[in-house]
C-alpha cells in the first residue's frame, strides 16, 4: 500500500494552511499513521522528495512513526538546499500568479524547465491550483485536464525528456515530437539541443520561450484567470531554514536502511559525501534529470525503489523481477 501525504499543499483543508512549519508537519505525518493504524502499525518506508523528503527525515529521526523499517529521500541535501534558499523569493516571484486554464499550468511547467515530462506534469501541477472564484482547490479527476493536447507515448523510456514545441500559444497547446531536436531540463534551466546541422529549432529558440513566458506573465491578472497556486509559499519563508537545517546529520543518523536519488552528484555536501563513502546509506544517481527526479524519470525511480526494497527484504520480488544493481 502506497500512502501519499501531500503535507498541506495539496487537497488537504485545515484551519491553519499557512502553518508548514517543520514540527506541524511533522505532528500531521504521526496524526495520520496514527489514525490510520492505530497500535498496529505495519512495515512502513517513509520517502520523500525536497521539502518532503527534509520532512520525512525529521519525522523518521522524531519517531513519530511507529515501525518505521526504511527511508528514501529523493533530491534534497542541507547544504545545496540553504544555498538555494537565498534566490527562493525570487524564483517565487518570477513564477505567473495564476493561469487561464489548467493547460496552462502544465505548458508552463514544462516551458519553464520546471518538469521535463508531459505526463508528470498532467498528474502533478493540477493539484498545486486552486480556483480563483471559488479558493476551492482542484479535484484532479474532476477537471478538464484531459483537453491538454500534449501527449507521451507511453512506451518511451522514462529517462529521456519529451521534445516540446509550442505551436500556438493562444491555443495553449504543446505538442511532442518523439525524435529530432528539441529541449532538455536540468536543475532547473532549459537547455536547448541543436539539429544535425548545428542550428537550434527556431520553434525552440531562446527568443520565442522568453517571449512567450512573458506574454503570460504580463497576461496573468486575476480577475480574468481561472486558476492560482494553491498555496502562496512567499509566506512561508519564515519556515524555510527549518526543514533543512541540520538535515544531513539527521539523515545519517537515522537508524534505518537508507537510499537518497540525486540528479547530480555535485549536489552532496561534505558531511553526505563523508557518510557515503563510509557506506551509511545507499546512493543512486539519475543525471539528465531536473530537480523533480521522480516526475522527470518516474519508471526509473521506481525501478531503483523497488530494488531497495526487495534488496532489505520489506517487499517479495515478483516472478521475473530484474534486481537492479545499487549505484553506491
Amino acid at each position: 500500500m502506497v500512502l501519499h501525504f501531500d503535507l498541506r499543499i495539496g487537497h488537504t483543508m485545515t484551519e491553519d494552511d499557512d502553518d508548514l512549519s517543520a514540527e506541524t508537519l511533522i505532528s500531521d505525518i504521526g496524526a495520520v499513521a496514527m489514525a490510520l493504524y492505530g497500535e498496529k502499525t505495519p512495515p512502513i518506508v517513509l520517502m520523500g522528495h525536497s521539502m518532503g523528503g527534509a520532512i520525512a527525515v525529521r519525522a523518521a529521526a522524531k519517531g513519530v512513526v511507529p515501525a518505521l523499517v526504511g527511508l528514501a529521500v529523493i533530491d534534497v541535501v542541507e547544504g545545496t538546499a540553504m544555498n538555494a534558499l537565498v534566490s527562493m523569493q525570487g524564483f517565487l516571484r518570477g513564477r505567473p500568479t495564476s493561469f487561464k486554464s489548467l493547460e496552462q499550468t502544465i505548458e508552463w511547467s514544462i516551458r519553464s524547465g520546471q518538469l521535463g515530462n508531459v505526463q508528470s506534469a498532467r498528474v502533478s501541477m493540477p493539484g498545486q491550483m486552486k480556483r480563483v472564484d471559488t479558493s476551492e482547490p482542484v479535484e484532479i479527476r474532476g477537471e478538464p485536464v484531459e483537453e491538454f493536447s500534449g501527449s507521451a507515448d507511453s512506451t518511451r523510456d522514462s529517462t529521456s525528456t519529451p521534445h516540446l514545441r509550442v505551436d500556438n500559444i493562444a491555443t495553449e497547446t504543446i505538442k511532442e515530437e518523439e525524435e529530432g531536436e528539441g529541449q532538455r531540463t536540468e536543475g532547473g534551466h532549459v537547455h536547448k539541443e541543436q539539429s544535425e546541422s548545428g542550428s537550434t529549432p527556431s520553434d525552440l529558440s531562446s527568443a520565442s520561450i522568453g517571449s512567450t513566458l512573458k506574454e503570460h506573465k504580463q497576461k496573468s491578472d486575476l480577475s480574468s484567470s481561472e486558476y492560482t497556486w494553491r498555496i502562496d509559499l512567499t509566506k512561508t519563508q519564515r519556515y524555510w531554514a527549518g526543514w533543512f537545517e541540520g538535515l544531513s546529520s539527521l539523515f545519517l543518523t537515522t537508524a534505518v536502511p537508507k537510499i537518497l536519488i540525486l540528479a547530480g552528484v555535485d549536489r552532496l555536501d561534505k558531511e553526505l559525501t563523508i557518510g557515503q563513502m563510509q557506506g551509511k546509506f545507499q546512493m543512486q544517481v539519475l543525471s539528465g534529470c531536473g530537480h523533480a527526479v521522480h516526475e522527470d524519470a518516474p519508471d526509473k525511480v521506481a525501478e531503483i525503489i523497488a530494488g531497495f526494497l526487495v534488496r532489505h527484504k520489506f517487499a517479495q520480488p515478483k516472478e521475473g523481477f530484474q534486481r537492479p544493481f545499487p549505484a553506491c
